[in-house]
This record gives C-alpha cells, structure tokens and sequence, in this order.
C-alpha cells in the first residue's frame, strides 16, 4: 500500500490542539504496544510494528495523510513484521527530526512538546 502525496502540499498539521493531543496519545499507545524498532535515514523514517497491528498502522497511515498531506506513506507486510516508511519533502529537512518525533514516540506526554509541522500546526 503506497499513500504519495503532491509536493505541493503545504508543510502543516490540520488538527486543532485537542485533536493533536489525541492523536499523539493514540500513536504512543500504539508504539508501546506494537513498535518494535524505527530507523531514520535523512528524510526518510521507517517504522517496524508487530504483525497483530496491521489494522492500527493502516489506521494511522490513513489518519496522518488527512492530516499532514506533505509526508509520504509506504506501507508493507513483509514476514512477520509490518513496515510503514514516512518520507518527508525537502521542503520540511529543517523540521524533518521534529516531524518525526511522534511516530518514534513512546510517551504522548513527550511528543506533545514536539510537533514538527511548521506554524501551521495547533497545540
């Protein structure tokens, strides 16, 4: 499954603060619960997740593409993992860590102090 998105997309969250909030709860909860590694290679983050959690990742992907339409979503079944690679554009390198702070994440609490969407994103 492959989400790509337009470069054009501006480099923004849509979600209000509340929304946000969530949504770093429910990925943490996710990551506690299936993560089992995450790579960063530049603009690149490739996540790892359990076998069992392929609905969630799917989920999340999906959610993520409403929200931040500027990062590119691959993801893949392969064995016994489920591998969802985020790309950012170039126009977010400066972010990119930021950005990618969530989806490696633990601890909502954490994240919530980190969001990497520009201005353009509510806390």
């Amino acid at each position: 499954m492959v989400g790509t998105i337009s470069e054009a997309a501006p480099i923004a969250c849509t979600l209000d603060a509340g929304d946000f909030k969530e949504r770093l709860a429910w990925i943490a909860d996710l990551n506690r619960r299936a993560l089992l590694g995450a790579r960063r290679d530049d603009l690149r983050l490739e996540l790892t997740y359990a076998p069992y959690a392929l609905k969630d990742v799917h989920e999340l992907m999906c959610r993520e593409q409403q929200c931040c339409a500027f990062l590119d979503f691959d993801l893949r079944v392969e064995g016994n993992a489920v591998r969802l690679v985020v790309t950012a554009p170039e126009a977010a390198r400066e972010a990119a860590a930021l950005v990618f702070e969530p989806f490696q994440s633990k601890d909502a609490v954490a994240s919530a102090a980190s969001c990497g969407c520009n201005s353009g994103c509510a806390q």
